[in-house]
């Protein structure tokens, strides 16, 4: 088995060395415990002689009242030893896990795409905890039972050379058959443990698609599949016993021969004049005590298989780098309503950048890597000239594109202050043409730009912070009011808040809450309607006060009362504020100053919202005739 040495220390050093106090006191505790386990034997052995002797029973008094101390003191020590193995050991894995949290956190959408909630948990938590024993007691055990061992067979030597040998050559064989039956169990319990993934995956699919399953009468195919599941939980278990029990078997009978030897030996020499009856105790004693750190080494052997192939999968992760990066000089976004501009963006997720191994092209031509010019209808255009609503209505001349780019050659500006209503068919872009205003992404072709600066050169936590988002999913976490509105942040005020749901119309919904805003929220917004959740999203960003507002089909799945509720925060949330709205409604867009229609990745038409109404010919005139939301499902 190949070791990480170099990976090991790293590990220690990081997140030990913040410890080294508590680390220190731990060292001195198991190695005081070690010493009072070599200790207590010996004063027994000299009570034994004494009996033996026919001492004094002040002096027998004495040598008891001696092991009792030592005793109390070793299970001092032993109880001194669990409590700080596991303060150690959480400390340590919990900053690995904040570390490990943080870093998945700025890697880039791509990532999270490709990596469901089950996995990350999988990487993130378990294959830490994988890492636990390594920590607080892999160097520090395996350094200590050594020390045990070579502390009784140094005894053992010092009592007469005969057992010291014969116990020598006995815990080379011990080491050696250990070294090779612990392995035999592990490949059964991996499959166990994958057996265990499995069953618990398939429940946590279950319980969240419950209503479908009974809805679609899939309720008994479930049972059928959680049964095999279980039954192949069994099976594997069983097996994994087994191979655990036949392992360990055989190193009890090897303890089972070892403490026949310190008999046997002990009875030879104790004939022979050579030994007291206590010093045979001595070798019983020993021979046992020799038992403990052989099986504990044998342990931190299959830990440290586990800590290997933990430690190999934490640093392909911390290996993950973000495509997106902040520059070296990065500045931060004016305050204020903040203007938008797209200038010749082309965008494809990189999953979308080839076929078949080949280079994709915009209208023929190679798609390049790098640079600002993109063909536009057949011409030229600098992809630094930005397109002014009003300038260009490209209904006539649209052709679908011919490749595979979400967004191809996306050109419009959004002054300080306009509300732009962004409409297409699903699959038409519109979502991903927000996502690289938050700069999830950034465009193979093109600049976005915020506050008149490009966003590959200002403070990503400036834009993230400059940009406020509702959808229609709302997440709720399960923590207080309070919390759920600031997102943990102590620096807004309860007074600013209770003004935040006055001015969006919750002061009803607010006074309803048992505890205020201390009140518990229910993780995924059990216990609310879908109206309170959309007006708690707004809140949250009206808390927040960035300078530019999306809202991305906020109120598509509303009933018209609540939406008339949820159109008055909205009218309070935009005042002052630049704002992208991605509407399916008549009426969300109708506060909308320009027009931006969509269809497959391409503008289909761009303008002013009066001048395109006013236009038979408009596509925006033809969708609110034909019906918007039937025509843009």
């Amino acid at each position: 088995m190949k070791l990480p040495i170099r990976q090991y220390f790293e590990l220690l050093s990081k997140y030990l060395r913040p410890q080294g106090a508590m680390v220190l006191l731990l060292a001195l505790a198991l190695f005081g415990g070690i010493a009072l386990q070599l200790v207590s034997p010996q004063i027994v052995r000299g009570f034994i002689d004494a009996v033996q002797m026919g001492m004094t029973s002040a002096t027998l008094l004495q040598t008891a009242v001696l092991f009792l101390i030592v005793t109390l003191i070793s299970q001092i020590l032993r109880l001194v030893s669990a409590y700080m193995t596991e303060a150690v050991k959480w400390q340590a894995t919990n900053w690995l896990r904040d570390d490990l949290s943080a870093h998945c956190l700025r890697l880039d959408m791509a990532f999270h795409n490709e990596n469901t909630p089950g996995s990350m948990i999988e990487r993130i938590d378990g294959d830490i905890t994988e890492l636990s024993n390594f920590f607080s007691q892999f160097v520090l055990q395996v350094l200590g039972n050594a020390a045990l061992l070579l502390g009784v067979l140094a005894l053992l030597y010092r009592e007469d050379w005969r057992i010291g040998l014969a116990f020598t050559i006995f815990t080379a064989v011990m080491m050696l058959t250990l070294g090779s039956t612990v392995k035999i169990g592990v490949p059964f319990w991996e499959t166990q443990r994958q057996a265990m993934t499995d069953l618990f995956g398939l429940i946590e699919e279950a319980l969240g698609n419950t209503e479908d399953i009974r809805a679609n009468g899939a309720v008994d195919w479930l049972l059928d599949r959680m049964q095999r599941g279980i039954y192949a939980v069994m099976r594997s278990t069983r097996k994994a016993f087994y191979a655990g029990n036949l392992t360990w078997g055989s190193t009890n009978v090897l303890f089972g021969i070892s403490t026949a030897l310190a008999l046997g030996m002990g009875i030879y020499l104790l004939g022979a004049g050579l030994a007291t009856l206590g010093t045979v105790y001595l070798f019983v004693n020993y021979s046992r005590a020799m038992q403990r750190p052989l099986e504990q080494l044998a342990r931190q052997l299959q830990d440290l298989q586990s800590a290997t192939a933990a430690i190999g999968r934490i640093e392909v992760l911390f290996a993950q780098q973000p495509k997106v990066q902040e520059t070296a000089v990065a500045h931060p976004l004016p305050t204020g309503a903040l203007s938008v501009a797209f200038q010749g963006v082309t965008f494809a997720y990189e999953d979308q950048l080839s076929v078949n191994g080949k280079q994709l092209s915009v209208n023929g031509d190679p798609l390049p890597v790098n640079g600002n010019q993109l063909p536009v209808n057949g011409d030229q255009s600098s992809a630094n000239g930005s397109l002014t609503a009003g300038h260009r209505l490209p209904t006539t001349d649209y052709r679908p594109p011919t490749t595979a780019n979400v967004l191809e050659n996306i050109s419009f500006t959004l002054p300080p202050g306009q509300v732009l209503g962004v409409l297409g068919r699903t699959g038409s872009g519109k979502s991903t043409l927000t996502k690289l205003l938050f700069r999830f992404h950034d465009p193979q072709q093109g600049i976005v730009s915020l506050g008149g600066q490009d966003l590959r050169a200002a403070k990503l936590e400036g834009v993230w912070q400059s940009v406020g988002m509702v959808t229609q999913e709302v997440q709720l976490f399960q923590a207080s009011v309070r919390d759920n509105l600031t997102f943990f942040n102590p620096d807004i005020t309860d007074a600013r808040i209770r003004e935040a749901l006055h001015l969006l119309g919750l002061d009803e919904w607010f006074a309803s809450l048992p505890e205020g805003l201390d009140t518990r929220l229910s993780s995924g917004g059990r216990g609310l309607s879908a109206g309170e959740g959309q007006l708690l999203a707004f809140t949250r960003v009206f808390l927040r006060d960035p300078g530019l507002v999306i809202l991305d089909e906020a109120s598509s799945r509303l009933d018209p009362v609540t939406e008339h509720l949820i159109e008055q925060a909205i009218d309070r949330l935009l005042h002052g504020r630049s704002a992208i709205i991605v509407a399916h409604r008549l009426a969300t867009v109708q506060r909308a100053d320009d027009i931006l229609i969509l269809e497959n990745g391409r503008i289909r038409e761009y303008g002013p919202r009066l001048t395109l109404l006013a236009d038979p010919q408009s596509h925006f005139n033809h969708l609110l005739h034909t019906g918007m939301a039937e025509a843009l499902a």
